[in-house]
């Protein structure tokens, strides 16, 4: 591990300057440079002073930094196509994170199957077609380029109101898919 790369990352982090940290801990900017450049080697005493002015500590700062995946591409989505539903998880093992977003694609006077009421919220975005959203025993339209949000506290699905498959963006918190 290069200590002083990953000092000075934190402290543009920060938006602090050599002369700030340096202050902040009574070193000198001199002494800061040199320790971000990996010109010298800080006791353990003075890295706590430092991390203390970063807003870290040393169990955070030594601690491995595990690199968290951001971008996924079509060939890691999981796609279920069961009687003219088709399911495409977008982010592989989702029901692990707070919520889980589903591309979904209905064939025309199809549905979803009916989810039973859970503790949560549902969000849509319709790209092509039109939908009913049924909540309990009521029905709300939405065609493409709007969208729809409800607390999941009710019976719901939702089913093809079109004479062509509709496709729909469906974002679960918790995840429930």
């Amino acid at each position: 591990m290069q200590l002083g790369k990953k000092i000075r990352r934190m402290r543009n982090q920060l938006g602090l300057t050599q002369s700030e940290l340096a202050d902040r801990c009574e070193l000198t900017k001199g002494y800061i440079s040199q320790l971000e450049n990996d010109l010298n080697s800080p006791s353990i005493a003075t890295l706590t002073d430092i991390l203390a002015a970063l807003g870290s500590n040393l169990s955070e700062f030594f601690q491995a930094e595990k690199e968290e995946k951001v971008v996924f591409n079509k060939d890691e989505f999981i796609e279920k196509d069961s009687d003219g539903v088709i399911l495409n998880w977008l982010i592989p093992n989702a029901q692990k994170n707070m919520m889980e977003p589903v591309l979904v694609e209905l064939a025309e006077n199809n549905a979803t199957a009916c989810d039973v009421p859970h503790e949560g919220e549902e969000f849509g975005y319709v790209l092509e077609g039109r939908l009913a959203i049924v909540l309990g025993n009521k029905r709300h339209l939405c065609k493409k380029g709007e969208a729809f949000y409800y607390p999941a506290s009710k019976p719901h699905f939702i089913e093809n109101k079109g004479k062509t498959a509709a496709k729909f963006l469906w974002v679960s918190t918790p995840p429930n898919f």
